[in-house]
């Protein structure tokens, strides 16, 4: 670790910290999502007993993310608090991001001073990133292990031309160096490095392996041609490396249920099938505004100019097309989630992903900038402006996203975690509760649940968006019990067979909705289908 790595890990514990003091502060220190719990579920289920299971006894593949399950299990067993522990592993994450982040920007500008340092200070800067690593969501470390993956390909491009040093001792020590860099063995020994990455990438998210389909074409193009050889022992070690770590989750996954990706896949984008139906522009659209609400947006210039850059040296050597991945990355990410699962709320989680690989390009484009345009005053204000609103506007939004980081932890404290403790004393253990948000009722209140939201009740799946047959469904189980938000109760507010039992004292939730047609709080009611025929 170096001394610049150091001092990211500190920064990353100060702006973390930050966030969780605000929350305490507002309220008090929690998750800003429902499905934070239900990492922790599985997790203290993988401790306790050993089992793969979001409800004692059941089998379950309903995890996105096993390599984070099993990570954040190792705090249960040491009896660490579920908050302090994710929080940990989230201020690591962050560092190892902006570590990875810095030195993926030297790759890429080498002759550019202080990128390293611009490049990490401004991943651990823009709040979206900050909020996934205080989220205690897997997101986190998606991140981390999505540069470390670019990083330790990158390290395939060997000195260029221009770079070997005039003195011929030190010039043939560098050949020297890279004769040993081409052997197949240690081809083999990079790819294979590589490979693993890659798969515990996919662990943690399944859109992960994407980003090593990515990188293993771009590869092709860069090497193939001219090196077809090394190309193909590298990419031989990378698959093998792959296999042998997400195979036996996979192997056990389609065991348990004909399938190999988690079961959550199929439910998150039946519930949002409608969302589907808008035009791609507008998908497109919906999905980039939540994640430009910050300081980033006033670095795409910097990002252009950094693409820019980037060009050039990709003409000078095609085998930097390699640099061009980050780019590429972000694109089919963002891609990935308009086509399958165009659900840009709560901050725009699912494409938080796409902004460290952007953020690469863009210090060296605002450095650049601020070099060049200063022959004349205007030249000299304007980039001075750009450089100072990056430098201010990344820690002010850094305060105003820990409001933001606030107020949705108030939210699952008061309407998730609060309602699932009076379940835990109101709700006998044996008696079948109907849930859409599983998080807190399974950590806090672990009792039989028929899962709305289809991620462990997979009967739920083919009729997630019918609420007439999902209240049929409801009768038909026999549950006694259903907890839902307004917008996700499966019948009318005046149906007789749902009586209220308990209602959220707390108003957070509905000022944040600001809902017209009926007050937005977590209810429990008493379930009795006796009170209207069952529909047949």
């Amino acid at each position: 670790m170096t001394q610049r790595d150091r001092i990211f890990l500190f920064l990353a514990v100060i702006v973390v910290s930050l966030f969780a003091i605000l929350s305490e502060t507002r309220d008090q220190w929690g998750f800003p999502l429902d499905d934070a719990w239900i990492h922790q579920t599985y997790a203290r289920n993988l401790a306790d007993s050993g089992e793969w299971a979001f409800l004692a006894g059941e089998a379950s593949a309903a995890s996105t993310a096993p390599f984070y399950t099993v990570v954040l299990s190792v705090g249960h067993l040491l009896n660490l608090s579920p908050l302090v522990w994710a929080n940990i592993l989230g201020v690591l994450a962050l560092a190892l991001a902006a570590s990875m982040a810095a030195r993926i920007a030297e790759q890429m500008y080498p002759d550019t001073p202080i990128v390293g340092w611009a490049t990490g200070l401004i991943i651990l800067s823009t709040w979206h990133v900050v909020w996934t690593a205080a989220s205690g969501m897997e997101t986190m470390l998606f991140m981390a292990l999505s540069l470390t993956l670019l990083h330790v390909a990158f390290r395939e491009i060997p000195p260029l031309p221009d770079q070997l040093s005039k003195n011929p001792r030190k010039q043939r020590r560098q050949l020297g160096n890279i004769e040993q860099f081409i052997a197949p063995r240690a081809v083999m020994q990079r790819g294979a490095l590589l490979g693993v990455i890659g798969g515990l990438l996919t662990l943690t998210r399944p859109e992960g392996m994407a980003l090593l389909g990515l990188i293993g074409l771009v590869a092709w193009f860069a090497f193939g041609v001219s090196d077809i050889q090394r190309y193909g022992f590298w990419a031989i070690a990378v698959g093998i490396g792959w296999l042998i770590v997400i195979t036996p989750y996979t192997a056990w996954n389609y065991n348990l249920t004909g399938d190999l990706l988690p079961s959550t896949a199929g439910a998150k984008m039946a519930e949002f099938a409608p969302l589907r139906e808008q035009s791609l522009p507008k998908r497109y659209t919906d999905m980039l505004i939540p994640i430009l609400a910050g300081a980033q947006f006033i670095a795409i210039p910097g990002i252009v100019v950094g693409l820019r850059l980037l060009w050039q040296k990709t003409t000078i050597d095609h085998r930097t097309i390699l640099f061009w991945v980050p780019l590429l990355w972000a694109i089919a990410h963002l891609t990935i989630f308009v086509i399958r699962l165009p659900a840009a709320y709560q901050h725009g989680r699912y494409v938080i992903p796409i902004l460290p690989p952007l953020l690469l390009y863009a210090s060296a484009g605002l450095i650049h900038l601020v070099q060049r345009y200063n022959k004349t005053p205007l030249q000299r204000v304007a980039t001075r402006t750009l450089a100072a609103s990056i430098a201010l506007g990344f820690p002010a939004f850094l305060w105003i996203g820990g409001q933001a980081f606030a107020n949705d932890v108030r939210i699952i404290n008061t309407e998730m975690v609060e309602t699932a403790l009076w379940v835990r004393d109101n709700v006998p253990q044996n008696e079948l509760l109907a849930v859409h948000d599983i998080g807190a009722i399974g950590y806090y209140a672990p009792r039989p649940i028929l899962d709305l939201a289809g991620l462990v009740s997979p009967e739920i799946v083919p009729i997630i968006i019918d609420l007439d047959a999902q209240m049929e469904l409801i009768c038909e189980r026999e549950a006694q019990w259903l907890m839902v938000f307004p917008d996700q109760r499966p019948t009318t507010p005046d149906d007789p067979r749902l009586q209220i039992a308990y209602e959220s004292p707390y108003n957070f939730a509905n000022e944040a909705r600001a809902s017209e047609t009926e007050i937005w709080k977590m209810r429990v009611y008493a379930v009795d289908c006796d009170a209207l025929p069952r529909i047949n």
